[in-house]
């Protein structure tokens, strides 16, 4: 059999390198093995995988290096299992399909155990730099070559990432849907963890390379918007009951209603504001908990919805809430688990959307536990975003930050999707793309991590869906950017 493909792998230590060309090497279809150092990860940091660390020169040099027809990367130092003819199964698909660039299904070794771990399609809208593609791709030769004669820029961080882009433009991702391989599983915190690793200020200098390489694709497919042509939002038009309505949707949280009810009442404002929570048919005390946060003085100020209708998501809660005849000019986020960080954030919030005239107002937020003592990474201030570039950004980070505030017309406008995940980033976006959506960097909210949210801890099933259904509203998001 024709020696075909060419493994390049990533190498720490001579011990590590070992294992894992044992995978490959006896492979009828491998025709080298080559190794890829990473020397230039951040100070401090630990070994960084090759789809986070790789460089625009380093997949110039495996171009140059590469004799055969395809290049299998190994994007982790972790050991791999090949099922038998994996490698002849990929092979076979990507040139079938004409793809550039090859990934599949693969089993986790967790603890010993070996467990399914399917991926999901890449599809169009799929622009985050966290993809799952696993730790083996196969990828043409030929179109390495091309992107490095096309790659306008050269990264010490992005170059993976950058290379997927230009293989997407080509029309050339496919996903196999067969686990061909088995990896170990070395990072073994939740979900609910992991999910803030894109905030962590050590990456920080990764973070702006790869909205460099998003803003550079956004440009390539014609879908990039210029901040100029974004509208201002006059936010003194109207007339509303009050000046800002706090948004609490809760379902089931006893142990924290009350809290968060308690921390919106004791704003102190120039101006008028209620509280609005939706309870969402709760089963347990909350409802009890919502009576007791507020005195019989601040019962007007507290208004209690309970929907209708029993197929609510969060998503439609917000947008009962928003409709609803007691809204204010602007709709301000609280969750049910959560607190403002003092009592000055709604007076804040209001001046901000003056001042800055945006349709969409985001502040910082810090993580902590129930004692309200700082969990690392601390502060989550989405520093990503930048008046000049946040609304292209938008569409590579998987959120906009909290706490998350609207002005009331452009939210009725838009609408909330029925949803409990992602209706922020869905209503975040669309406005995105018309109006300036402001920004506060100062802690706003202090977000309580505890056993009992809703993200703390998602199977990979769930994380799929989770990941599926973000990247379609970036798909679509795209499609009417290229219609603007």
């Amino acid at each position: 059999m024709e020696k075909r493909i060419d493994c390049f792998l990533p190498f720490d230590n001579q011990q590590q390198a070992d294992m894992l060309a044992g995978a490959f090497e006896g492979q009828q279809l491998v025709n080298e093995i080559i190794y890829l150092s990473n020397d230039d990860r951040p100070e401090g940091s630990p070994f960084l995988p090759l789809h986070k660390a790789l460089s625009t020169s380093a997949v110039a040099s495996i171009a140059q290096t590469a004799t055969s027809d395809f290049i299998l990367l190994c994007t982790q130092t972790a050991p791999v299992q090949l099922e038998p003819f994996a490698l002849e199964r990929m092979l076979k698909m990507a040139e079938e399909s004409d793809a550039s660039f090859a990934y599949a299904d693969r089993y986790k070794s967790v603890a010993g155990e070996r467990v399914p771990h399917p991926v999901i399609d890449c599809q169009e809208g799929a622009l985050r730099d966290d993809f799952d593609f696993g730790s083996l791709v196969l990828i043409r030769r030929s179109t390495l070559v091309e992107f490095v004669s096309e790659a306008p820029t050269n990264y010490s961080f992005a170059g993976f990432y950058q290379l997927r882009l230009f293989c997407m433009r080509k029309g050339g991702l496919l996903h196999i849907p067969e686990m061909l391989y088995t990896e170990k599983e070395t990072d073994l915190r939740t979900s609910g963890q992991k999910q803030f690793d894109y905030v962590d200020p050590r990456n920080r200098n990764i973070q702006i390379e790869m909205e460099k390489a998003c803003t550079e694709h956004l440009k390539a497919i014609g879908a990039f918007i210029d901040y100029r042509t974004l509208k201002k939002a006059d936010v003194a038009q109207g007339s509303f009951p009050v000046e800002a309505s706090v948004i609490i949707p809760v379902r089931n949280r006893e142990r924290t209603i009350a809290d968060a009810i308690r921390s919106a009442l004791s704003q102190k404002t120039s101006f008028a504001f209620n509280v609005i929570v939706i309870n969402n048919h709760s089963t347990d005390g909350t409802h009890e908990a919502i009576v007791k946060s507020h005195s019989a003085e601040e019962k007007e100020k507290c208004i209690e919805l309970i929907p209708e209708r029993t197929d609510l998501g969060i998503g439609g809660c917000w947008d009962l809430a928003v409709r609803d005849e007691h809204c204010g000019r602007f709709a301000i986020q609280l969750d049910s688990d959560d607190l403002y960080s003092d009592d000055s954030v709604l007076q804040r919030i209001v001046d901000s959307f003056y001042s800055q005239q945006c349709a969409m107002l985001i502040g910082a937020y810090t993580l902590c536990d129930f004692q309200l003592k700082t969990l690392p990474p601390g502060i989550i201030d989405h520093r990503e975003w930048t008046a000049e570039n946040g609304m292209n950004n938008a569409l590579r980070i998987n959120g906009l930050g909290a706490p998350r505030c609207f002005y009331t017309p452009v939210i009725r406008e838009i609408g909330f999707p029925n949803v409990s995940y992602g209706e922020d980033y869905a209503v975040g976006l669309a406005i995105s793309r018309t109006y300036r959506i402001g920004r506060i960097y100062d802690s706003l909210y202090l977000c309580r991590r505890w056993e009992g949210n809703s993200d703390a801890a998602l199977s990979p099933e769930r994380v799929n869906r989770n990941n599926t259904y973000k990247d379609s509203l970036r798909t679509t998001e795209l499609h009417a950017r290229l219609k603007r």
